[in-house]
């Protein structure tokens, strides 16, 4: 599995790190790394384990993250790719926003999943600043990728228990109006079935991909589908066949893993790179 020539290499992760379970940058190193890419990563925090086990420790990394990069600026660093996660604050949101905006200039290609909540509502301790911030964050992101409650809250709109067609179409609108120039909306009920919704370009038309929803719940899944995607998107340029290739890989994934006695620490992806298939054209 070798980059063709020319192809972006350089890839900068900013996430969260978790010291005990495979979520954010600890299954996303391995993914990216897996398909020969080089990795930096600048964590947004520290957490001691997974959230799902109800008992953690949290360190803010805001002071080291303004520091490592401006001593990268100092050093003249620079990388092809950024890929945002995870943001603890405004404050975070507003330095990223920044480097962002200052690489993206330079010919950064930068991929946004705007952290924000899910199942119709905000995560515990995110409110109107961080929905703000990351309302920011998409105005610079060549990919942004939510999961349809983060869309409806950066859209401004009410999430719903069910969409349709022209339910998502308004919500893509929306977002690209904020400056978000390709969507992947992750996790819409429609109609009677689940689809991802991929809007290559505002001026492309909605494309829907159905799967079949897995009645189990990994952490780390929505990592894992978007250094998938954006690993093979980055190589190919075909945003919704990229798409389709990491939900069937996930899907393989979460099927490897049904047996784990352990989910909340999440899918076990270093014993499960095999099941990445590196697909080149």
């Amino acid at each position: 599995m070798t980059q063709p020539a020319g192809s972006p290499n350089r890839v900068l992760l900013i996430n969260d790190m978790a010291g005990y379970g495979k979520v954010a940058l600890s299954v996303m190193i391995p993914v990216f790394s897996h398909l020969k890419y080089e990795i930096f990563n600048l964590p947004t925090a520290l957490v001691s384990n997974t959230l799902d086990y109800g008992r953690f420790e949290i360190l803010d990394t805001t002071d080291y993250m303004r520091g490592a990069l401006k001593a990268w600026e100092e050093l003249g660093f620079s990388f092809d790719v950024i890929c945002t996660g995870f943001i603890a604050s405004k404050e975070q949101a507003e330095l990223v926003y920044q480097y962002g905006k200052a690489q993206r200039a330079r010919g950064t290609r930068i991929f946004v999943d705007p952290i924000l909540g899910d199942d119709g509502k905000l995560y515990n301790g995110v409110g109107p600043e961080s929905v703000e911030g990351m309302r920011r964050l998409c105005s610079i992101g060549d990919v942004v990728m939510p999961n349809i409650t983060e869309a409806c809250l950066l859209a401004g709109r009410q999430p719903q228990p069910l969409y349709n067609q022209k339910d998502l179409e308004e919500i893509s609108a929306a977002l690209h109006r904020l400056g978000a120039r390709a969507l992947v909306l992750t996790s819409v009920p429609l109609q009677g079935q689940r689809v991802t919704a991929v809007k290559p370009s505002p001026s492309r038309p909605l494309e829907l991909l159905p799967y079949e929803e897995i009645p189990v719940r990994f952490p780390g899944t929505g990592d894992i589908f978007m250094s998938l995607t954006a690993g093979r998107c980055l190589r190919t340029g075909r945003l919704t066949e990229s798409v389709q290739a990491a939900m069937t890989q996930v899907e393989a994934l979460i099927r490897a893993s049904l047996s784990s006695t352990d989910r909340y620490k999440g899918i076990p992806i270093e014993q499960l790179l095999e099941e990445i298939q590196d697909e080149k054209t």
